[in-house]
């Protein structure tokens, strides 16, 4: 063991980027599955739906391998994760309340940013375009640092895995493979094959030492109705809907992914809040608040179009619409037996004459602090973050606003 002072706490970092032991019985090698069994009793890293927050909150950070007490975090892409700019990102952990990466292990390409042992991966070649090639150095960076790994998997936008194994993609109605409108093939969300192989992929990366699964493009293809009347789906069981795909599917790889004892998280359209169906797309809020340990809706401002609550242009109403939209998910929420934790994926990029700043994001978080959501996750695809955004690293502070007559930080 190594001990390792970080951001004015003492903590004890392990040595070994695999904490827990790994055991495997016949039935698992059987099928391509590896099971961790921790010594001990594991804390729990669920909290309320609604947490009671405080004003001024200070978060140590966690014993290694237990997720922060309140995740505020930022995506890297596989090229950031493994390139000259994840020193600075660490740097930018050290010195603010940022205590999380999310980082891409198989994103829309379909390839793995490190070299993967799973069959599958090897047998499509999904280790043809690896973009971080010192991924254990990384990971003990990270653990050293007191950030926590999440591992982002991509499940059905995968155009390698449906060139490669046709017989899991969508069909076209004329036959061959379906093309979505940029011409990339996507695998059927039916197809239980192509969840399992994303089990693959997050079971590994546990053992590589990410502390977080998040999967994304838990859905089907979300494309204009000329494309989606060619596609087949020759894995859909006899009379099942896209939600009821979904649902089960997510249901298995949870249930798979369960003796990893790691979170197990869900990225989701910002819509499913207020949707009262599954968007075309299999999510449904309850379905998949109700399966996960943590929800992340993608609440961008900019993703909602003209009138959405009201707003003429939602993508000037960064509080607004973010609030609005947290507001409903949480109601949502109450009447699940369990509810997954809300963390919000945020907007930190410019889009259509939206420029965001650090106001804009700070309005953001504010948002889901003045419901009571302590966690957040911004979203920058080039993994550019301002660093004025976020709050110093020793005390992050919660500003109120205090019987709801204040105004908002922002709101153009």
């Amino acid at each position: 063991m190594t001990r390792t002072r970080h951001k004015g706490y003492l903590v004890v970092a392990a040595a070994l980027a695999g904490s827990a032991p790994c055991r495997a019985s016949a039935q698992d090698l059987a099928e391509g599955r590896l099971a961790l069994v921790r010594d001990g009793v594991r804390p729990s890293y669920l909290e309320e739906t609604r947490p009671r927050g405080l004003n001024a909150i200070r978060l140590p950070p966690p014993p290694t391998g237990v997720p922060p007490a309140a995740v505020r975090g930022i995506y890297l892409n596989a090229w950031v994760f493994g390139g000259s700019r994840f020193d600075g990102l660490v740097e930018l952990a050290d010195t603010t309340e940022v205590n999380t990466f999310i980082l891409d292990v198989k994103d829309g390409t379909g390839y793995l940013s490190y070299r993967s042992s799973v069959p599958t991966a090897i047998e499509i070649g999904a280790n043809g375009d690896l973009r971080v090639r010192d991924v254990r150095s990384r990971l003990a960076t990270l653990r050293q640092h007191g950030i926590h790994p999440v591992a982002r998997i991509v499940v059905a936008r995968d155009p390698l895995l449906a060139e490669r194994k046709p017989e899991w993609a969508i069909h076209d109605v004329d036959g061959g493979i379906w093309y979505d409108q940029w011409g990339k093939p996507w695998v059927d969300t039916y197809q239980d094959s192509v969840w399992i192989y994303a089990a693959a992929i997050a079971e590994e990366a546990v053992l590589m030492g990410f502390r977080e699964i998040q999967f994304d493009y838990v859905r089907f293809p979300d494309e204009p109705p000329q494309y989606l009347r060619r596609a087949v789906y020759p894995a859909r069981r006899a009379g099942e809907s896209r939600r009821a795909g979904v649902r089960r599917n997510v249901t298995m790889i949870r249930d798979r992914l369960r003796p990893l004892g790691v979170p197990f998280t869900l990225d989701v359209f910002g819509l499913t809040t207020s949707a009262s169906g599954d968007l075309g797309i299999g999510q449904v809020w309850e379905d998949l608040a109700g399966t996960a340990d943590v929800i992340l809706p993608m609440v961008y401002p900019s993703h909602y179009g003209a009138g959405a609550y009201g707003y003429r242009e939602p993508k000037f109403e960064p509080y607004h619409i973010v609030r609005r939209a947290l507001e409903e998910g949480l109601a949502r929420s109450e009447g699940l037996e369990r509810a997954a934790k809300i963390r919000p994926f945020l907007q930190s990029f410019s889009i259509r004459r939206a420029r965001y700043t650090e106001k804009e994001i700070r309005a953001q978080i504010q948002a889901a602090y003045d419901l009571g959501i302590s966690e957040w996750v911004l979203w920058n695809a080039s993994g550019r973050y301002p660093p004025a955004a976020f709050e110093p690293a020793d005390v992050t502070t919660r500003p109120t606003v205090a019987d709801g007559t204040n105004e908002p930080p922002v709101s153009n």
